[in-house]
């Protein structure tokens, strides 16, 4: 049988349906036909021309990624520049690019479920909602409090994290965590408004780390908050396309951010 983009696509916005996404947000198909044919998908965190280069090499006809290739209106294509690059290169060889960002992020199942999921949280819930059951961020429960020496250790060791930046550590427990996988600085206040004790997101400001008593604030950082996207969206199409090539990008290491 012979799939079709649109196939594809269907699949995924069931899952993060394109309506939820922000109004600046760029999600859905962004090069290539709705009706184009199928056979091989690879799927990354970010749509970089290494990463097309790559579905060519492994015959992939469509690329699946979490932020989107094209994020405003280009006013030119050109290969000297790095989206310019990756449209062109994707265009010569037929392949389709398709991204699930803020449509990703607002399902509980998505970005920050993931998040809570790794932490072990009970009681999940979606931290800024949109009055749909959808929304930014999630906050759920410890299954005990733990100290805020436990609760870095925790975090470091469920994200594999070297390092993370952090606030002034609370004196006493935190039993309520809250988070927004990427940037999540506009939620601070949801946070705190949910009665979390601890914040967990990305490319958090300097000022924001100024944090009351009792509330703490733990940046680790926007690729490692999201990056378990990929395997999410790779099992939900390799569960509904048994029969054709789904793939994870042997590059998958696409942080542009790097630490000594």
């Amino acid at each position: 049988m012979a799939f079709k983009v649109k196939d594809v696509t269907d699949v995924i916005e069931a899952f993060a349906p394109l309506s939820l996404q922000e109004k600046w947000d760029n999600s859905g198909l962004c090069v290539g036909s709705p009706d184009a044919e199928v056979s091989s998908v690879l799927l990354g965190l970010d749509c970089t021309e290494a990463l097309v280069d790559e579905a060519v090499a492994c015959g992939a006809d469509m690329i699946v990624t979490h932020h989107p290739l094209i994020f405003s209106g280009l006013k030119r294509i050109s290969p000297e520049d790095q989206v310019g690059a990756a449209v062109i290169k994707a265009v010569k060889a037929g392949i389709s690019i398709y991204a699930a960002h803020t449509s990703a992020d607002k399902v509980i199942s998505g970005v920050s479920g993931a998040m809570a999921a790794r932490l072990g949280l009970a009681d999940v819930e979606i931290l800024d909602e949109d009055g749909e059951g959808t929304g930014l961020g999630v906050v759920g429960n410890l299954p005990q409090p733990i100290s805020s020496e436990e609760a870095l250790e925790l975090v470091k060791k469920a994200f594999n994290l070297k390092a993370l930046r952090c606030s002034r550590p609370l004196e006493g427990n935190i039993s309520r965590i809250a988070m927004c996988g990427g940037s999540g600085g506009s939620l601070i206040a949801a946070a705190r408004r949910s009665g979390a004790q601890l914040y967990i997101s990305g490319d958090i400001s300097y000022h924001n780390f100024f944090t009351p008593e009792d509330f703490m604030i733990m940046d680790i950082g926007h690729y490692e908050s999201e990056i378990e996207i990929v395997d999410i969206l790779f099992s939900l199409l390799r569960k509904n396309f048994p029969t054709f090539a789904v793939r994870i990008t042997q590059n998958i290491y696409s942080n542009p951010i790097f630490y000594y």
